[in-house]
């Protein structure tokens, strides 16, 4: 086993492994034989877990704790041949019910959100030597593949895949965020020690607990900030530190979203308002009918009547049918909740290059400090853009392909010695290069105040070089500003070259200093066409559009008054240092563009805006970007963006277009109005039947319905609700973004239950006078008054309480001005021919009920007429009092 003083060349021994990487026969073994570098609860939860998770809720324990009182009440109270524990076996089939079909949905989604996921999964560039030929290639393969004895490139940008030992780095900063919570990088640099464990597969210096400090070990779940290195994997999976600390990192429940906060409150809402109403129902009807026992029973049956125990399916529902509508819009959803943060996002904040414009940088000037034309100019910026290996852009891409258009177009004559990696502090890079005399010469590009601050000299247009004084530096940020305000971005290239006593083999920042002014590269990126219709798409959906970048303020906003929007307001970078939480909150509400911001800009910005009370969404693709990814409450990125970028987001883009962000946006509010849809009708009506109870329990000698019919009721009711995720919302609906309100709904409830009970009370009525049913208690007819009453307003209760459906789910015209989705509609009416059925079926005696005779018909129709325009009425003056709906 090595030790810690053993060379980097004893430890590739020791796991049989080489700097040029193994052989793919070799890996392909390895993976084999130690199986796939994932951490197993990385992947979805096994089937049995998802299926007792689906029991996990609420309103499914208070039906499991009513199930269980009901049967022993059977047991205690009742005689061995009255047993019947048909009311157990209702609340056994609600439960089952709920939970089953909430564990399909979610099980269905799962799946179906691991097969979009693996569209999107990371990569790593890893060194392999072919069978045969022993011929060494870079090759991009998913993390998953990674061996132990791997030889693995690591640039910024990049999620560090394995644990790895580092035997090459340069200028390594790595974020440990994600394992230690400290939010500054770490350096990283080879060095002897730290080397790993063979036998138990366990990186050495772990068991003192120093792992995260050693400078040469670099692990899984952190990522490159900036610098490059090249190292060996040596653990895999759960053999990684990681992987070890899975059960405390990955099992510790995460925080709750803004969705999950919204269900928890109105889940406590419901359960508050069952607790209250359920002891008064027990006392009235006991009180009334001098039966306590019955009470009991009829309190349970109440209190099972106001739990919407088909929410949790209905939600799983909602929110997969969001994640896969929006699949078939090039959009990928990680994580299931994020579908209705999408649709409550009221600001949206993007970076500039590719979202608002194409993304397809060219090179359109390159000039000396005085403005002329210049070939060495582009030379000297294509050697640095060649020679630099930290993450490619396309704006290195572009200056290359310029400089190969040269007569030299290989570059040919240089050697590269060192680099100095772009990293958002510096704001430039630089590398360092030998020529044919063996000459090392620094060619830094980068913003023009980062490189003028680090300048001492210029060159002028007839090749000598000047002391770079005051004027001339104010002329060149003059140049550079015009430029800038036409939409170009411009880079200021300056070169040293490194005195004889300083030159080795490796470099540091220091050497960025008395740096000569070569000249300034512009650059443009045009704008999408696409982009003004969607800026103006995502306004008319009440989504305001913030631009976040790190260019400077003239091309920010000269691209942004190009696209329509309202640069006329601008922050930079160097202005946030000036402003309090507070003062920042107050500056973002009107501030469409910030530019010139570095990372942790970005995430204030987007932490001042959700303290404001937004909802914010964060577009970003860059390693840059990942902060306030973390921080949005939605964190949107794209498949091409850096590794951190796409591991921190939510949503996934296939396609960098705000166009399909608008698409997105739709399908949230859509997946949230439909889950309002459920609660609102719901609540209301369970409350109106519990307030219609309350009155005949005062009035009526017995129970207007058993406790074993109002059970009938609510299976028959929420079954039909299984389709309502499908339904249609209304355009003005979605035109707004939307949170929960918990305060609506309880209004809701109290403006529309009572309605349901005028039409209860009238129902009594006629069950009591037309019907007969007060007739026969007075000639004491035994139960047989009771069990008409029961009859007639089991269906009435049924019929309206699905018919107000079609009501309640539009603030328009029911079937005239919008018209249901064909499921609910199907739904709803088989829910209505069950329980007119119901009464005249085999089972009707079983449950209580007597067949209605025929003149029961057109009372009926007309208690629904008259219930439906009164639900209208009431529906139209809710909104002109509150101006909202759901």
């Amino acid at each position: 086993m090595p030790s810690r003083h053993d060379t980097i060349d004893d430890t590739l021994q020791y796991y049989q492994s080489d700097r040029e990487g193994l052989t793919e026969l070799e890996a392909a073994h390895r993976l084999e034989r130690d199986g796939p570098n994932v951490v197993a609860q990385q992947g979805p939860p096994s089937a049995i877990s998802q299926l007792l998770n689906a029991f996990n809720n609420p309103f499914i324990a208070i039906l499991v704790v009513l199930a269980a009182i009901s049967a022993c009440t059977d047991v205690i109270f009742a005689d061995a041949d009255e047993r019947s524990y048909k009311s157990v076996i209702i609340l056994s089939t609600m439960v089952l019910l709920s939970a089953v079909l909430r564990f399909v949905q979610e099980y269905r989604s799962e799946r179906a959100a691991q097969a979009l996921r693996a569209l999107v999964s990371a990569t790593a560039t890893v060194l392999r030597r072919m069978n045969g030929t022993g011929q060494v290639v870079a090759r991009t393969v998913p993390t998953q593949d990674l061996v132990v004895g791997d030889i693995v490139a690591l640039s910024a940008g990049d999620m560090v895949p394995a644990d790895v030992l580092l035997i090459e780095s340069r200028n390594l900063m790595v974020s440990q965020a994600a394992l230690s919570g400290e939010s500054l990088p770490a350096e990283k640099y080879d060095t002897l020690g730290a080397v790993a464990s063979k036998d138990s597969g366990t990186p050495a210096g772990q068991s003192d607990g120093s792992l995260l400090e050693r400078p040469n070990v670099c692990l899984m779940g952190s990522n490159v900030v900036s610098g490059y290195a090249r190292g060996m994997v040596i653990a895999t999976g759960a053999q990684t530190y990681f992987g070890m600390l899975a059960g405390k990192v990955l099992n510790r429940k995460p925080a709750p979203t803004a969705f999950d906060l919204g269900v928890n409150k109105v889940s406590r809402l419901l359960i508050c308002f069952m607790l209250v109403m359920v002891p008064i129902v027990f006392v009235l009807n006991g009180a009334s009918t001098g039966d306590w026992l019955t009470a009991v029973t009829f309190a349970l049956a109440v209190a099972v009547g106001l739990t919407p125990e088909m929410l949790p399916m209905v939600v799983s529902a909602n929110l997969a049918k969001g994640a896969l509508a929006m699949s078939r819009c090039k959009v990928v959803v990680k994580r299931l909740s994020s579908v209705q943060n999408f649709g409550a996002m009221d600001v949206l904040c993007v970076d500039k290059t590719g979202t608002l414009t194409e993304d397809r940088v060219v090179v359109t000037r390159h000039v000396d400090a005085g403005g002329y034309s210049s070939d060495e100019v582009l030379r000297l910026a294509g050697l640095n853009s060649r020679y630099q290996s930290g993450m490619r852009n396309v704006i290195d891409q572009a200056i290359v392909e310029a400089a190969q258009t040269q007569r030299d177009p290989d570059l040919a004559g240089w050697r590269k010695v060192d680099e100095i990696p772009f990293d958002f502090e510096r704001r430039r890079l630089s590398v360092i290069v030998e020529d044919m005399q063996g000459e090392h010469r620094l060619i830094c590009k980068g913003a023009v105040d980062e490189v003028l601050s680090v300048a001492t000299s210029v060159r002028l247009s007839d090749r000598t070089v000047v002391a770079l004084d005051a004027t001339q530096r104010a002329d060149l940020r003059k140049r550079c500003n015009a430029l800038q305000r036409d939409g170009l971005r411009v880079l200021v290239l300056g070169s040293r070259t490194i005195p004889v006593g300083m030159r080795n083999d490796s470099y540091d920042a220091s050497v960025e200093c008395e740096l000569v002014i070569e000249g300034m590269l512009t650059l443009f990126d045009p704008p999408k066409a696409s982009a003004p219709g969607a800026l103006a798409a995502l306004a008319r959906r009440g989504v305001a559009v913030k631009v976040l970048t790190g260019d400077a303020p003239e091309v920010a906003r000269a691209t942004c008054a190009q696209v329509g929007l309202d640069a006329s307001r601008l922050l930079c970078g160097s202005d946030l240092a000036t402003l309090g939480d507070k003062a920042l909150r107050e500056c973002a509400r009107d501030t469409v563009v910030f530019a010139k911001l570095t990372p942790m800009d970005k995430a204030r910005i987007v932490r001042a805006l959700r303290a404001d009370g937004h909802t914010v969404g964060f577009l970003g693709d860059g390693i840059n970007d990942a902060p306030a990814l973390r921080d949005a409450d939605v964190g949107i990125s794209v498949d091409s963006g850096a590794d951190i970028a796409k591991e921190t987001a939510d949503i996934i883009l296939l396609e960098k277009d705000l166009a399909v962000l608008e698409t997105g946006v739709v399908k949230g509010r859509e997946t949230f109005g439909n889950i309002l849809k459920y609660l609102n009708i719901t609540a209301s009506s369970n409350f109106g039947n519990v307030f219609s109870v309350l009155i005949a329990s005062a009035l009526l000698p017995w129970e207007p319905i058993l406790a074993l019919q109002l059970l009938v009721v609510n299976l028959i009711y929420d079954t039909s609700q299984m389709l309502l995720p499908w339904d249609k919302m209304d355009p003005e609906f979605i035109d707004k973004p939307r949170k929960w309100d918990p305060r609506n709904i309880r209004r809701f409830m109290i403006w529309m239950g009572p309605t349901s009970s005028v039409f209860d009370i009238t129902t009594f009525w006629l069950m009591w006078t037309v019907f007969g049913a007060g007739a026969m208690y007075h000639a004491g007819g035994g139960n047989a008054g009771q069990i008409v009453m029961n009859s007639g307003w089991f269906i009435e209760s049924l019929v309206s309480q699905t018919m107000v459906v079609h009501v309640l789910r539009t603030a328009r015209l029911p079937f005239i001005q919008s018209r249901p989705a064909w499921p609910v509609l199907i739904s709803t009416s088989l829910a209505i021919v069950i329980g007119c059925a119901l009464p005249y079926s085999p089972l009707g005696e079983a449950f209580g009920f007597v067949p209605m005779p025929a003149s029961y018909w057109p009372w009926l129709a007309l208690t629904m007429l008259g219930y439906i325009t009164l639900a209208q009425v009431i529906k139209k003056c809710y909104i002109a009092r509150y101006g909202q709906w759901f």
